[in-house]
């Protein structure tokens, strides 16, 4: 089997971030939600039941750097028919794995949520959990895509048959404020 040199060991991909001995430098692939955005959330009431009865949300979304990328922190507010949501996101790099963690707060409620893991491949992040869910063990998926400079997409969706099939429950679209 061929070896590489180091030089092409250094070669970008993806997000535009190196390969490094052990896998792919995934430090900076939140970087693209630094900064104020707008979001448009669409939440399923009642997942896993059947139901189709959606509500929508609409409003902000700051993210900071922390760390020199290696974190980040997602302050989320929106309002909505059922009422005024916050939430905050702590995002946290871990460099052996190249792997990210989401942990998810509300202020309903004030604990942080298990994390999700994951990572990016060709632009999109999946991040993965297992958490009980009405009682249930169910496996729950955050997805980004459809990431431009000024746009991007979250989707989180819930499996209750070990991932078969996925109904999501979550899907916010967030545009960049002017600055």
């Amino acid at each position: 089997m061929p070896t590489q040199s180091p030089q092409a060991a250094q070669t970008t991909q993806g997000n535009g971030n190196a390969t490094v001995a052990g896998g792919r430098d995934g430090q900076h692939d939140f970087d693209f939600a630094h900064g104020s955005w707008k979001t448009h959330i669409r939440r399923l009431l009642h997942p896993l039941t059947g139901s189709n009865t959606w509500v929508e949300l609409n409003g902000t979304v700051v993210v900071r750097n922390v760390w020199g990328g290696r974190a980040n922190l997602e302050e989320i507010e929106a309002d909505g028919p059922t009422g005024h949501f916050e939430g905050m996101t702590l995002f946290l790099y871990n460099p052996q794995s190249h792997q990210w963690s989401q942990t998810f707060a509300s202020s309903d409620d004030g604990t942080l949520e298990q994390p999700s893991i994951g990572e990016f491949k060709q632009g999109r992040g999946e991040l993965f959990d297992q958490e009980t869910f009405n009682g249930r063990t169910i496996l729950a998926r955050g997805v980004w895509s459809d990431i431009t400079p000024n746009s991007h997409r979250f989707e989180q969706a819930f499996s209750d048959d070990g991932g078969k099939t996925w109904e999501p429950n979550f899907v916010a679209t967030l545009t960049r404020e002017s600055q």
